[in-house]
């Protein structure tokens, strides 16, 4: 289109249309003329978006922008061991036994109601769907050593020791990874709610979690790092 005058607007170099936004925008540039739909001339400056504010996790900051590009998981080293060897296990002894499984029942005929055979193949994709999982798991875990963690206040990797403030029952947490937790072991995920409520907080402190019958309070009587 041309202005009023008839004659040709002589645009910038290294103009980058944008779709979403009507006009030609320039990154870092300064503000550039843009057209209408009516053909009207207009001043806009190139739409940036604002960054996410860095957030602290567990007492340890991470950069949100460079956390929604690949999320790692925090792990103690015990929780990746176990991984790790839940993983050789699979690979190294379930799937050959699945194949071989799978290949004896394979040999005594007709497949379609052969119960041995999908019994065997319903083994091996459970087996390989959790082989995946655990490649994952391992690829984004960000292992932290817990015993080299100090302090009385709750984060990643504390040993909690709680009280119920109504029941006067005492209870120890250690806060893990989702990949590790294990609430009848003592090992509470860090997403958890209980956990959630306990993060930043110090010894003596009182924190609440929400209930079916309703918030319950806790105080934390010791926090330690093993």
């Amino acid at each position: 289109r041309f202005p009023a005058g008839g004659h040709a607007l002589k645009w910038p170099q290294q103009l980058r249309y944008s779709p979403l936004r009507p006009g030609f925008t320039r990154p870092g540039g300064p503000r550039l003329p843009t057209v209408s739909p009516q053909g009207k001339l207009a001043i806009r400056s190139p739409q940036v978006a604002s960054l996410p504010k860095p957030k602290d996790f567990g007492g340890k900051v991470v950069d949100a922008v460079s956390e929604t590009m690949m999320d790692k998981i925090p792990m103690t080293p015990q929780g990746h061991v176990a991984l790790r060897e839940e993983y050789r296990r699979r690979t190294a002894e379930d799937r050959p036994a699945i194949i071989a499984a799978i290949s004896e029942a394979r040999s005594h005929g007709d497949l379609s109601e052969n119960a041995e055979y999908h019994a065997a193949k319903e083994q091996q994709s459970l087996n390989e769907g959790r082989i995946q999982e655990l490649e994952s798991l391992l690829a984004l875990a960000e292992v932290i050593d817990t015993s080299k963690l100090t302090g009385s206040t709750v984060k990643f990797g504390a040993t909690v020791k709680i009280v119920d403030e109504d029941t006067e029952e005492e209870k120890t947490y250690m806060i893990v990874g989702d990949a590790e937790a294990d609430a009848s072991a003592g090992r509470i995920s860090i997403s958890s709610p209980v956990a959630r409520a306990m993060i930043g907080k110090d010894i003596g402190d009182s924190f609440e979690v929400a209930a079916p019958g309703g918030a319950r309070g806790f105080e934390i009587l010791d926090v330690r790092y093993v």
